[in-house]
């Protein structure tokens, strides 16, 4: 009679049975939480580097404190803007040798007539657009401005996944209004 109830308190015993549910549920588990934290890196670059686009926009965006300078004034609003981006990024310890211009530049219409195009003499990792010309919200032919972008690179680290080692560029522009002291 004994060897009898041996197969049915076999089955009906559920000692272990914890341990084959967490097997099968944690490494699952796991890849969401890497998935999350992976996420949140990417989105925390993101940020990062449209603060440093919007505080190159910004710097650029003011006329240097010289009255003579004509034509050098945008050259300078330019370098304002490499070095506001460059110092924004290094504060949000990402390397600015790292970025790039984005593949597709916005496209604006300058103030003064026809497209600008990313200036490689101020910067070859950024696309700095001064003068463009900024639309208002009434249709009027709106006021200048300046336009940055650029974009960053990371890398996914997701295995057994289609995201495992892949890199992705995050880009980020900002457009400022040019303003005169």
């Amino acid at each position: 009679m004994r060897l009898v109830n041996i197969p049915k308190r076999l089955i009906d015993d559920t000692r272990g049975s914890e341990i084959a549910e967490a097997a099968a549920v944690l490494p699952l588990m796991f890849m969401v939480l890497l998935g999350i934290f992976w996420f949140g890196q990417a989105f925390s670059i993101y940020g990062a580097i449209t603060r440093a686009a919007q505080e190159g926009a910004k710097a650029g965006s003011y006329s240097p404190l010289c009255s003579t300078c004509g034509a050098d004034s945008l050259t300078q609003r330019k370098t304002n803007a490499v070095n506001a981006i460059q110092v924004a990024l290094v504060g949000s310890k990402l390397d600015p040798a790292q970025a790039q211009p984005p593949a597709t530049p916005p496209t604006y219409t300058t103030c003064l007539g026809g497209t600008p195009s990313c200036d490689p003499a101020a910067s070859s990792q950024y696309c700095i657009q001064a003068p463009v010309r900024l639309a208002t919200d009434t249709g009027a032919s709106g006021v200048c401005g300046m336009s940055v972008s650029l974009q960053y690179p990371f890398q996914f680290w997701l295995p057994f996944t289609s995201l495992n080692k892949q890199k992705i560029w995050i880009t980020a522009s900002a457009l400022v209004k040019l303003e005169n002291q």
